[in-house]
Order: structure tokens, then C-alpha cells, then sequence
């Protein structure tokens, strides 16, 4: 079968291409793709920032529609909505202690190009086509392993599920899985992005007093205000590190790096109190600190986290139960564009005028 993908040939070209997809093997599914967000992951792939086989189809944020199973699917049928997620092994040490997140295999799996059995379902041309995260969703169609799906309840809008699979859980999940920090406590979010925001609304969920939102931008920051931060900072403006001590008094307890921008790990580390923790999740590159100083002396920690630690079938659906109770209003930060206006989608992304976009499929 023919189908429309967002195909990268060469670096930094992204463009809509006619592929062909194979049939699903016997544990995975078709699935007629609905709504798929565009990730900062999807542009690092492009420009080869995150090495991966090229050509690539893009896509890790799909939601849609199953239309065929393979024949030992016994858990997912024809016509049930699906999150499709990430890629996993199942049987490293992280994955059966329910962290699939932290899955010792999860560069290889997800950047590495192929399915799980080392194969694609993907063509261009006669010649083979690399897929992203074991799915590429960034397609009228796509192929997955039954490990990477998510049955989602039909009375929510499938179009805005998608950016549950990978930076909605990462941000939520780091606060939620992670960093799990005490009623009460104090938290500084660096990045009001789609990651740092569903941080920001985790943070409310488990009652933080105090939760400080750290960007550039007065519209993100009044948005992040809206959804449960109860100070917000300008880091053109202020001295990021100094006001938050002077709001905490002796520095957060916990602080969560959306952004991967040395500067700002930095700041997300020395911001914390004597004995604090900060998660870091951002791609970003290298940053210098004085270990002594920074770490040594206050007793901080520092942590590395994807995907949130978290195990999708069941934290996707909690996320989705959180949002119907008004909890976890999400989708005030998606916007939506129609696939072939994907160009569109992308440079509002890279602007900052949009924070999350969905592509659609109707």
C-alpha cells in the first residue's frame, strides 16, 4: 500500500513523499494515523543532530485509528483508538520493573531505523526506508509492534493524543516518576515548552507550594501562570539563580531542565537548595561545573531521565484521566494544522509561536 509520509532524504529537507508500507507482521498493527505531534526530536533527526539512518521517515507522536492486525495480536482489534509510543525491549532490568523509559536498549531501538526485528516496513524508490521509534508517524499510515501501543477510550478527541507518547509524558512523567516531589515542596521548571509545562501541571497535581517557571517568552510564562506555576521569571530580566533563592529562601528542593541549554542546566542546578535534586531531559550539549561547589558541598544531585521513566500503557491513560477531570488541561498548548501544511507547522514550532503542534489527517 501506498502512503504520504514526512520523509528526510538528505539533512535538514523535510518533505511530504509517497512511500510504500508493507503488511504488519504477526505482532504488530496498521494503524490509520489521526493526529501526530511534531517533536524538537523530529528536527534534531532532520538535521542529523541525533545520528540515524538516512533516507528516515519522521514521526513518534502518533494517535490513530487500528485498521489490521498481525495474526497473534489478541490484545488490540480492528477500530480501537491507540496512542502509538516508543520503542522497548521488554526484558532489560528497567523495562520488567515497569520503567520502559529507562530501557537499556531504548537509543538503539528508537534511533537505530528499523522495527524490532531489525527490519523496516518502509520503501521509497524500491530502496528501504528508515523508521523512526519503530513507527514513523508522521504518516497517513503506520506500522507498529504491539509493545509500542496504547488503547486510549474513543470519548476523548483522538487529534490531540499523540504528543501524550513521548514530550507530555516526558515532562509529566519526570515530575510524576521521578523527581515525585513532597506535597508542599519547591520546584523551579527551566523551559515552558510542552515539556516543561506538563511539568508544571504535574507539579500542581501533587500539591508543590511554591512552582517556579523560568523562560524568555511573557506569553509562555503567562501560560504557565495559568496552568499552576506560582511565580514566573524572565531570564532576559533577572538573575534566574538569585531571584529564585530569594523566592524559596534557601534555594528550590527540586528543579526540572526542559530546555538542554548548558546555561540553563547550570542555572538548574545552582538555583537548589542543600540537598536538592534536578532532572535534566533536554537535548543539549556540553556544560562546565565546579564539582565541589556545585554538587560536592550542598549535597545536590543531578539526573538524567527519558520518556519520564514511565510505563506507558498505564501512565498514558492516567495522564488521559487527569485531563477529563480537568486536572491536566493539556491541549492549551496544542495547535493543529492539516498534514500538508507540515512546513507551516514546523517554522511556527521553531519560532516559538506555537508550542506543541498536531498535525491532522481527516
Amino acid at each position: 500500500m501506498n502512503i504520504q509520509t514526512a520523509l528526510v532524504e538528505e539533512k535538514g529537507n523535510i518533505r511530504l513523499e509517497n512511500v510504500h508500507i508493507a503488511e504488519p507482521k504477526s505482532d504488530e498493527v496498521l494503524v490509520r494515523m489521526v493526529g501526530t505531534g511534531i517533536c524538537h526530536t523530529d528536527l534534531s533527526v532532520s538535521e542529523q543532530e541525533i545520528s540515524t539512518p538516512l533516507p528516515i521517515a519522521l514521526g513518534h507522536e502518533g494517535a490513530g485509528v487500528i485498521e489490521k492486525v498481525g495474526n497473534e495480536v489478541t490484545d488490540f482489534h480492528v477500530g480501537d483508538h491507540v496512542v502509538v509510543g516508543f520503542t522497548y525491549c521488554g526484558t532489560c532490568p528497567a523495562c520488567k520493573q515497569g520503567k520502559q523509559g529507562s530501557c537499556e536498549y531504548i537509543g538503539a531501538l528508537n534511533f537505530g531505523g528499523t522495527m524490532k526485528d531489525g527490519t523496516t516496513r518502509l520503501s521509497h524508490k524500491d530502496k528501504p526506508v528508515a523508521i523512526l521509534f519503530g513507527q514513523s508517524s508522521l504518516a497517513t499510515y503506520s506500522i507498529a509492534h504491539i509493545d509500542s501501543l496504547v488503547k486510549v477510550d474513543k470519548d476523548v478527541d483522538l487529534t490531540i493524543l499523540g504528543p501524550l507518547a513521548c514530550g507530555i509524558q516526558t515532562g509529566a512523567g519526570t515530575i510524576l516518576n521521578v523527581l515525585n516531589p513532597e506535597e508542599g515542596s519547591t520546584i523551579a521548571v527551566f523551559g515552558c515548552g510542552g515539556v516543561g509545562l506538563s511539568g508544571i501541571m504535574a507539579a500542581k497535581l501533587l500539591n508543590c507550594e511554591t512552582i517556579i517557571a523560568v523562560d524568555i517568552d511573557e506569553e509562555r510564562l503567562a501560560l504557565a501562570k495559568e496552568l499552576g506555576a506560582t511565580h514566573t521569571l524572565n531570564g532576559k530580566e533577572v538573575d534566574v539563580v538569585s531571584e529564585i533563592h530569594k523566592i524559596t529562601g534557601k534555594g528550590a528542593q527540586y528543579a526540572f531542565e526542559a530546555t538542554g541549554v548548558p546555561a540553563l542546566v547550570l542555572q538548574s542546578i545552582r538555583c537548589l537548595a542543600v540537598g536538592g535534586t534536578v532532572a535534566v531531559v533536554g537535548v543539549g550539549g556540553e556544560a562546565s561545573i565546579h564539582i565541589h561547589d556545585d554538587l560536592v558541598a550542598p549535597n545536590r544531585t543531578v539526573v538524567g531521565a527519558t520518556e519520564g521513566h514511565s510505563n506507558p500503557p498505564v501512565f498514558i491513560p492516567q495522564l488521559i484521566n487527569y485531563y477529563k477531570e480537568g486536572k491536566f488541561p493539556f491541549d492549551k498548548f496544542i495547535k493543529k494544522y492539516p498534514f500538508e501544511q507540515i512546513e507551516t507547522a514546523i517554522a511556527d514550532m521553531k519560532s516559538g509561536k506555537t508550542i506543541k503542534p498536531v498535525v491532522t489527517f481527516e
